[in-house]
């Protein structure tokens, strides 16, 4: 998990299983939580450095795009 997390930078895009770019990296927060850039209406949202497969020049998660908004979240981690 440590090498995965060194490897994601600042505004890399974030590609689904199913292939689409879904988000893009705002920054990593503290402890294993991965910041979104604001959405089209303003809004960040956050996932768990748990979805990410793999990273290349992209950032890989475990699941489809639809599936993965659904299960983002809309407010910071405590202690983030």
């Amino acid at each position: 998990m440590a090498d995965v997390k060194s490897q994601i930078q600042d505004h890399m895009p974030v590609v689904c299983s199913n292939g689409g770019q879904f988000a893009t990296v705002d920054h990593l927060d503290a402890g294993n939580t991965i910041k979104l850039t604001r959405d089209d209406q303003g809004n960040h949202h956050w996932i768990p450095l748990d979805w990410v497969t793999r990273v290349d020049e992209h950032v890989h998660v475990d699941r489809p795009g639809d599936q993965a908004m659904r299960d983002w979240s809309t407010s910071a981690p405590a202690g983030s």
